[in-house]
């Protein structure tokens, strides 16, 4: 903490409400998260604007939030944290880069409006994706790998709901903290990139405060209910090879570096809210191999994987750039917070919805090979778009 802050006490009654409500109101782009099986949640306040780097380097990374689209040319956004908050139990335990002065003004603020209504919305054009051009979408993938173009190809499709109510996204955020231990939970809002609130379960690139370089092959789907032993979910050999397809894939991207050193656990049935998916992990001692900017080349190579574009890459990218009839922005991109402490953490940015004034835009993806049917691609979609819709209606 800077030295001219105050000791934090319990006797320093700031929420995080607080906090986004103030820094909203000023017109300042924020950043919230909670980590997997964590309780701490951390806020990162940008006073300038969001930097758009070109590279970003996630070893000499100052602390702050990144945030990439689906298409690796696009526009990055990092948030710089020009003041970093960490709470605990709704409790403020840590505040770096805030002085008195800040704080002062903060607990003075009594006067702004609920936050939802502080909420940089972005009205994008859209053209909603009806089942059959959907379905459409799938039988064109599915002849272009029977004509082996493809291995794999992921088309995705948004659907815009439209709300009776105003939804509050912090409000959102900790529902989806409840809902979901086990993912990354994150609520960004900025003039740049616009509202969006995700929990998801796929870590791209993770590097631990002891150099421990993670990242995981994610794929399969299907609906998990209470009690379901894991042991005896049956996964088609549809569901295993895809799989094993973004499993290469990462293997390849470390064959290209050179790294052969690396621990693999898995493939294994892992549970993310109400679906469960085959999971292998993957870990590199980045100290080990002497190679200090291992993870920001594997972060390059990994994105976008196959688990969310297809393979090759490049076909699969041109394919889904040309046919797919809106545009993923976010969606199927990454995020996460980077520089910190604790490490860098960088997630695809899967199960979100983008938030505008009075819309909720749920995107949704299904993994197309040569044994897909249309239909039931169709309905994985829906299933996803679902394990969002329940917690944001419950939210209402």
């Amino acid at each position: 903490m800077n030295s001219s802050a105050p000791t934090l006490t319990n006797e320093l009654d700031v929420t995080i409400s607080d906090v986004i409500r103030y820094h909203l109101g000023l017109g300042r782009a924020v950043a919230l998260w909670r980590l997997p099986q964590q309780s701490k949640i951390q806020v990162a306040i940008c006073t300038q604007g969001l930097v758009m780097p070109n590279d970003f380097v996630l070893e000499t990374s100052e602390q702050g939030f990144l945030m990439a689209p689906f298409h690796p040319q696009g526009q990055k956004y990092f948030l710089a944290a020009d003041h970093l908050f960490v709470f605990e139990k709704n409790k403020l335990i840590k505040a770096s880069k805030v002085t008195e002065l800040d704080l002062g003004n903060l607990l003075k603020n009594n006067e702004t409006p609920s936050s939802h209504e502080q909420i940089s919305f972005h009205a994008a054009p859209y053209s909603p994706v009806h089942q059959p051009e959907y379905q459409q979408l799938v039988r064109k993938s599915i002849e272009f790998i029977e004509k082996g173009v493809f291995e794999k190809i992921v088309p995705a499709r948004s659907k815009d709901v439209e709300l009776y109510k105003p939804i509050d996204p912090l409000h959102l955020f900790e529902s989806l903290c409840t809902k979901y231990p086990h993912a990354f939970v994150s609520l960004v809002s900025s003039t740049e990139t616009g509202t969006w609130v995700g929990a998801t379960p796929e870590v791209l690139v993770s590097v631990s405060e002891d150099q421990i370089f993670k990242t995981v092959a994610l794929a399969g789907t299907k609906s998990f209910t209470e009690g379901m032993n894991l042991k005896s979910v049956a996964w088609t050999q549809k569901e295993i090879e895809e799989q094993a397809m973004v499993s290469r894939y990462i293997i390849n991207c470390l064959k290209k570096l050179r790294v052969r050193e690396y621990t693999e656990h898995g493939p294994r049935t892992s549970v993310a809210g109400n679906l469960v998916h085959l999971k292998t992990d993957y870990e590199v001692d980045m100290k080990a191999i002497s190679f200090p900017q291992f993870a920001t080349h594997m972060l390059k190579l990994l994105h976008p994987t196959s688990a969310v574009c297809g393979m090759p890459l490049e076909e699969s990218l041109a394919f889904l750039t040309s046919q797919e009839s809106f545009d993923r922005a976010f969606y199927t991109g990454y995020l996460g917070p980077v520089g910190l402490s604790e490490g860098s953490h960088l997630y695809v940015n899967l199960r979100c919805i983008q938030m505008f004034e009075k819309v909720i835009r749920f995107y949704a993806g299904a993994g197309v090979t040569a044994d897909s049917d249309p239909e039931t691609e169709w309905q994985e979609t829906e299933m996803k778009m679902n394990t969002m819709a329940s917690v944001v209606f419950h939210s209402l």
